[in-house]
């Protein structure tokens, strides 16, 4: 039994590395195929390769080709572009020639309408020169009836002269009754003036007065609001000895404020009416409205 298993242990290591080298007999030749295939890859990659820069130096020479017709293009283009401009060139100068030619046109009609406007006058002329000789003839009876009638003209102003020389005494006696009015009408005018200085005066005093009125009327009235206001005082006083200490009391205590309010404010405005009075009755006393009155 154990010569038995000797052997069997050999064969069995035997087998494993049998096993072994044909896997690697088989790997191997796994990466020799692989190298191949690489191989073949490479191949085609360089082939492409070589069609890719044959067709950029082809795409290259279509591309100056397609430059050299776009500059020769371009070359037709400025030259259509000159030949439409000097075209339009003449265009405008056959324009300009057409309405010269319409213009001289234009000059001639106007030249035959003067022409004949020329020939209507020279006509209008002659028959205005018969004309003035008709009338010169007419001036002439004319001049020869105005002198009958300028000799008939100084023969009334002979009249009239005498006659003037008449009014010419009247007058100069109406001249003196008329500085006689006018002295008169002076004086009252003098008079006028002074009356109405004299009025613009007593207007001036009149005013100084009204203003003066109108002072103590502001005196009469901050008077008034001292007077209420001491009434309202003695209101509030009296119902706060009725009444005592109660809700009663605020209305009271607002009565006495409002009466002290308004003592103060008729005071004050009193003291300012007084000044005013004051110094308005000294203005007055110097009025000169009042020198005529007497005190």
């Amino acid at each position: 039994m154990s010569t038995e298993g000797s052997e069997a242990a050999p064969s069995a290591a035997f087998e494993r590395i049998q096993s072994l080298l044909a896997k690697s007999v088989d790997a191997e030749e796994a990466q020799v195929g692989l190298a191949k295939s690489g191989n073949e890859i490479s191949e085609r990659m360089n082939d492409r390769v070589g069609n890719l820069l044959t067709f950029s130096s082809s795409t290259a020479k279509h591309t100056e080709k397609q430059t050299a017709m776009a500059q020769e293009r371009t070359a037709l283009t400025r030259e259509q572009t000159r030949l439409s401009t000097r075209s339009t060139e003449l265009a405008n100068i056959r324009t300009e020639l057409g309405r010269e030619r319409t213009a001289l046109a234009n000059q001639r009609t106007d030249l035959a309408v003067g022409r004949t406007d020329m020939a209507r006058r020279r006509t209008h002329l002659a028959e205005g020169r018969t004309d003035l000789a008709q009338m010169r003839t007419r001036l002439a009876e004319d001049r020869t009836s105005q002198a009958q009638r300028r000799t008939d003209m100084a023969e009334n102003r002979t009249r009239l002269s005498v006659t003037r020389t008449d009014m010419a005494s009247k007058r100069n006696q109406l001249a003196e009754q008329r500085t006689d009015f006018s002295i008169r009408r002076t004086d009252l005018a003098q008079k006028r003036n002074h009356l109405a200085d004299e009025r613009t005066l007593r207007a001036k005093t009149r005013t100084g007065l009204s203003l003066h009125r109108t002072d103590l009327a502001w005196g009469r009235t901050y008077l008034a609001f001292v007077r209420t206001g001491l009434a309202f005082l003695t209101l509030g006083i009296s119902l706060f000895r009725y009444f005592g200490i109660s809700w009663w009391s605020i209305f009271d205590g607002a009565l006495i404020l409002a009466s002290f309010w308004l003592v103060i404010y008729g005071g004050a405005g009193y003291r300012k009416a007084d000044a005013r009075l004051k110094r308005r009755a000294a203005v007055l006393e110097k009025d000169a409205g009042f020198a005529d009155i007497g005190p």
